[in-house]
């Protein structure tokens, strides 16, 4: 299944909800946007994960990344997309 990224806004909040499988082309455009919006002073950027069927490996890098950025927090994430992160982040 492809990616699909949709982008709105509820109060207050610029949300990214992402749905389908990330692989890491998609996951380096979610963290282009994400640094772009950062950047633009976007104060409150919640990236929606509550749909995503599937996460490859090398996009687990990618979202830690994304998840250090100013204003930026993920959320919607599976048991299993937690490990894989947290596993990342412990090299």
């Amino acid at each position: 299944m492809a990616t699909h990224i949709t982008q709105h806004e509820q109060d207050g909040c610029t949300i990214l909800r992402v749905e389908g499988d990330l692989m890491f082309d998609d996951a380096l455009v979610l963290e282009k946007l994400s640094s772009s919006m950062a950047g633009d002073g976007v104060e409150n950027i919640l990236i929606d994960l509550a749909d995503l069927d599937f996460l490859d490996s090398e996009s687990a890098p990618v979202l830690r990344r994304i998840s250090g950025l100013d204003n930026v927090r993920i959320e919607g994430m599976e048991i299993f997309l937690q490990t894989v992160i947290d596993e990342v982040e412990k090299r």
